[in-house]
């Protein structure tokens, strides 16, 4: 059975150990990436099943659970985040830190970073791998929207680092404070993409 929501800091943290221990070394996703991956699948156009998706999270295949407790234990953490990031979705800025996307940031980060600093990297990563199990309905709403389009060119900006130029002329450097930005904006954004989907039907 999934936990209550949201996860505890406890529950996150272990759920973070398990990837990083069975997901990570195998080409999965890292808590930060997971984030990402299941908010695009909460606000993904069409439906995407657990079967489908739960293998991504380990890099192609489940892992072999120490025991039936273990392998309940993380079934559980994994959907109970997949409904959290759902019901962050239909929050949207209205919601409180326990829902905010899960992502690292420094110790204070309103203070001076350094724009090397790719905050955001691993949620933006996880984000468009959901998308590519879709592509083709994504790509439809991202031509019928120039807003959608425009989400998807900042949570890029996230992912590369770099802000595409006009034609001929070379992308530029993501600033820390332009990602800082950016991270500031997500929820509001799953929240249109959310709202967007529940009107599609």
């Amino acid at each position: 059975m999934p936990a209550p929501l949201p996860l505890s800091d406890e529950q996150l943290e272990r759920l973070g150990q398990l990837l990083d221990l069975r997901a990570v070394p195998f080409g999965g996703f890292n808590l930060e990436a997971l984030d990402g991956f299941l908010s695009a699948l909460s606000v993904c156009p069409q439906l995407v099943m657990p079967s489908e998706w739960q293998p991504l999270v380990w890099g192609g295949l489940a892992p072999r659970w120490e025991n039936l407790q273990e392998a309940s234990e993380v079934q559980g953490l994994l959907m109970a985040h997949w409904q959290t990031c759902v019901q962050r979705a239909q929050l949207g800025d209205d919601l409180n830190d326990d829902y905010s996307p899960l992502m690292w940031l420094p110790e204070n980060p309103l203070e001076e970073q350094p724009d090397a600093l790719d905050i955001g990297h691993d949620w933006a990563h996880g984000f468009f791998r959901a998308v590519e199990l879709r592509d083709t309905a994504w790509q439809a709403w991202v031509d019928e929207h120039d807003w959608i389009d425009e989400i998807f060119a900042l949570i890029q900006q996230l992912a590369t680092g770099e802000i595409e130029g006009e034609e001929g002329e070379p992308p530029e450097p993501v600033s820390y404070r332009e990602r800082l930005e950016i991270v500031a904006s997500l929820p509001g954004m799953l929240a249109d993409l959310n709202d967007h989907r529940v009107k599609q039907g």
